[in-house]
């Protein structure tokens, strides 16, 4: 009891020294890790219909799965995916902020966000995993944005999760830029789950977490990889989705 007293006292004092702060714009705000009432009305975040295999938003509505014409035309080898955020505006720059800016306050509430939409995809026994850096690229940003995700949202979501269950063969150009086929190509066959994980992800469905999804192409270097060492099936999640419209 005076334990509990003790923490909430602290925590207390802690935000009348440093009060909580809007992620976006900064702005003094009620809770942690939020977004103002401005911020949060600018934010693009997926609501309503969206497609059942990328998350991007759909007009109109529905009672069941719909598929975007991307997901229609292309094969996706994950059985559903999510999306919280729409790549554009304040999504993109919170994106951004978290990959490239050391934001890692914003993996926290962003978890948040990506439980809301994911959390229908949760099967029993699921292991979360997150799209993984090459060796090099990680030593030189210090950490990988898409495990931040992962750990912040297993705990949202009560499931395990492994930070280094797939690896990067080599490493890879940029992708920005480049077409669908053309990063299709540079990621075939790049990933793989590390040997000593496999019996981690034998017999056992597995969600892939990432910031970003454009053409889908790392998540599907991923899924195949997971599939290949016995996952049963593989759902996808990602924190904002790149939608042509947007």
């Amino acid at each position: 009891m005076a334990h509990r007293l003790w923490s909430a006292g602290m925590q207390t004092l802690v935000q009348m020294v440093y009060p909580p702060r809007c992620l976006s714009c900064g702005g003094l705000v009620e809770t942690d890790f939020g977004l103002c009432g401005t911020c949060w009305r600018d934010t693009p975040f997926v609501s309503g219909l969206a497609c059942d295999l990328c998350g991007v938003p759909l007009p109109g509505q529905s009672d069941h799965a719909e598929h975007c014409d991307e997901c229609l035309t292309l094969a996706r080898p994950w059985v559903q995916g999510r999306a919280a955020l729409v790549y554009r505006d304040r999504g993109r720059r919170m994106v951004l902020g978290l990959k490239h800016g050391d934001r890692h306050d914003i993996a926290r509430p962003a978890a948040k966000w990506m439980a809301r939409v994911s959390r229908g995809m949760l099967r029993d026994n699921m292991l979360a995993v997150p799209v993984p850096l090459h060796v090099n690229r990680h030593l030189r940003r210090r950490f990988n944005q898409a495990a931040l995700l992962t750990q912040a949202l297993a705990a949202e979501l009560g499931c395990d999760w492994c930070p280094d269950a797939l690896q990067r063969v080599r490493a890879t150009q940029p992708l920005e830029g480049k077409g669908r086929a053309e990063r299709f190509e540079a990621l075939q066959g790049q990933i793989r789950v590390a040997d000593s994980r496999v019996p981690l992800i034998t017999g056992r469905p597995v969600l892939i977490v990432d910031d970003v999804m454009t053409s889908g192409a790392t998540l599907a270097a991923a899924t195949e990889a997971c599939l290949a060492a016995g996952a049963t099936e593989v759902c996808v999640t990602v924190l904002a989705r790149a939608a042509k419209d947007a």
